[in-house]
């Protein structure tokens, strides 16, 4: 299975762990990291496992989410392409925002 990781999603990630590393310590930032990946590891091996969105944009049909473990209001938005057999990684968003225009906005 291939992965595509859209350029929102990676930037998410990567100020989140920085984030977690200055407000707390590099062993969080380290564990976030971590849990993103154990993640998307899972997400390879069963694409399908994730949740469909309930989103109102026709946009974002098809859209699944699964939410980061240990980081549970942390949520991983991300498309399965079973033609291409590709994953492809659209957003990674803590569940308070207001996800639908933030994921839309990315598009």
């Amino acid at each position: 299975m291939l992965l595509e990781v859209l350029e929102a999603a990676a930037q998410a990630i990567v100020e989140q762990a920085d984030y977690y590393e200055q407000k707390a310590d590099r062993t969080l930032a380290e564990r976030w990291s971590s849990s993103v990946d154990e993640a998307i590891q899972r997400l390879l091996r069963w694409p399908e496992t994730g949740a469909p969105t309930r989103f109102r944009s026709a946009r974002l049909t098809g859209l699944r989410w699964i939410a980061v473990p240990r980081f549970p209001k942390h949520l991983i938005f991300y498309r399965y392409l079973p033609e291409e057999q590709l994953l492809r990684i659209v957003q990674v968003l803590h569940g308070a925002r207001d996800l639908e225009v933030l994921i839309e906005a990315d598009k």
